[in-house]
């Protein structure tokens, strides 16, 4: 995926908290105590500048009970880091009474500071973010321009580390922009693909797939990837499903559209809320696992409520992270096999051994069986002498657009339907979520 450039902020304004991840870095932590540890000082810190003419601690190291930590601003004129980027000080101070200046800071006095090592910490087209500083106590004149060069290699590394989380923090101020842009619903355009019975050939639903802009460039599943990363997962899949809602009026009477919502979706409410004063009856929600479901009791519980309204299937059914077990407490109307499991399953008897198991298992707890990605006849004939009772995938269609789909729904050709170019897939690639053409709601 390509990059945005990210813009940095201006020599020595920085604004805004810092990121957590930054914050808490154990990394500037370990720096921080191997300069207290090779210099045998007390302090150890880094601070930034920032708006207002203030420099702000970031990371504080030591032993002492200090009423300053991260956090505490005070103006630059007032430290001993600024007027050494000043050239009003040396960055090595082995005895703070040496130099006239130190007087004039009340920093001196108040713990007293004895000696002192500072470095400017540069990010690397050379602007100055801040200092990295050590500091004793007491004089200390056995400090020499070695130990100096110490500490500069130490600020090399904590520098690198602001940089990286600087350039990610813009990175991700980027993707919540061009996120939010999304969440009207307006751009987001919904695709219908098809879903056969494999006995009698006869189109029972669709499953809707959304596509973004530029899909040529970024698959759907990267949207929902970067907006799921910057905690707007939630916001997207959710304009998703809203633009999903609006194509209903084009699925046939009798016929069932499945929309995509992964397990945090149905957690957060947002789906229920949603659906009150929609008429649901042709609709499936499609239980999608992309992550680790840390409370099937609660996903279970919000379920059977859901289910009031619609019915619900699981999806990537023996590749997704839920057991055989966590799929029964879910009580699905419809498993969805995942399509790793169709591919050659005519010539695979590994795939068609497990394919007979969810046979089974779907005929012991009451639900339907739907097969993705077949594409030849072979693949379709095998899952229907297993007993599996639909199928989807090029075999049958590819994703239409939703007045074409609805042609095909009524056993209508439409020669001049637009294809769904905006994803070509190819014979023995890996077909699966991050693979343009079968794209869903949720990435």
């Amino acid at each position: 995926m390509a990059v945005a450039e990210i813009q940095l902020p201006a020599p020595g304004i920085y604004t805004g908290p810092m990121a957590d991840t930054l914050l808490h870095d154990p990394a500037i932590e370990r720096v921080l105590a191997a300069v207290r540890g090779h210099l045998g000082v007390e302090i150890a810190f880094v601070s930034r500048y920032v708006e207002g003419g203030m420099r702000e601690l970031t990371h504080v190291h030591t032993d002492l009970n200090l009423p300053m930590g991260p956090g505490f601003r005070e103006p630059m004129e007032d430290s001993y880091c600024w007027h050494i980027l000043e050239g009003r000080l040396p960055e090595l101070i082995v005895d703070a009474a040496d130099h006239p200046f130190t007087k004039t800071l009340a920093i001196t006095d108040f713990l007293p500071v004895g000696c002192h090592l500072n470095v400017p910490l540069r990010l690397a087209d050379g602007r100055v973010w801040g200092s990295f500083c050590a500091l004793g106590r007491e004089p200390d004149r056995t400090l020499s321009q070695r130990d100096l060069g110490v500490v500069r290699a130490f600020a090399g590394l904590a520098a690198e580390r602001i940089e990286a989380s600087m350039a990610s923090d813009a990175e991700d101020a980027e993707t919540r922009a061009r996120i939010t842009e999304m969440l009207d619903g307006h751009a987001i355009t919904i695709f219908h693909q098809p879903i056969h019975d494999l006995a009698t050939g006869e189109p029972l639903g669709v499953e809707c797939l959304a596509r973004f802009p530029n899909t040529t460039r970024r698959g759907p599943d990267a949207w929902f990837e970067d907006a799921t990363r910057v905690g707007m997962g939630v916001e997207l899949e959710m304009a998703a499903v809203r633009a999903a809602l609006e194509t209903l009026g084009h699925v046939p009477t009798g016929k069932y559209a499945a929309i995509n919502v992964s397990p945090a979706t149905i957690l957060s409410g947002a789906l229920e809320r949603e659906l009150e004063g929609v008429d649901s009856g042709k609709l499936v929600i499609e239980v999608t696992e992309h992550h680790q479901v840390e409370d099937f009791a609660a996903l279970s519980r919000k379920l059977a409520r859901l289910k009031e309204k619609v019915r619900i299937a699981i999806d990537d059914v023996g590749t997704g992270y839920s057991g055989l077990r966590h799929i029964v407490d879910l009580q699905p109307d419809i498993l969805k096999m995942d399509m790793s499991l169709t591919r050659d399953i005519d010539r695979d008897p590994a795939r068609r051994a497990l394919t007979g198991a969810l046979v089974q298992l779907a005929q012991d707890i009451g639900c339907k069986l739907v097969a993705e990605g077949i594409e030849t006849v072979e693949e379709r004939d095998a899952m229907a002498l297993l007993g599996v009772h639909c199928g989807q995938g090029y075999f049958f269609a590819r994703p239409l657009p939703v007045v074409a789909a609805h042609r095909h729904m009524l056993g209508l050709r439409d020669e001049d339907a637009e294809p769904d170019l905006s994803a070509e897939e190819t014979r023995g690639t890996p077909r699966h979520d991050d693979q343009p053409p079968l794209v869903r709601l949720q990435g």
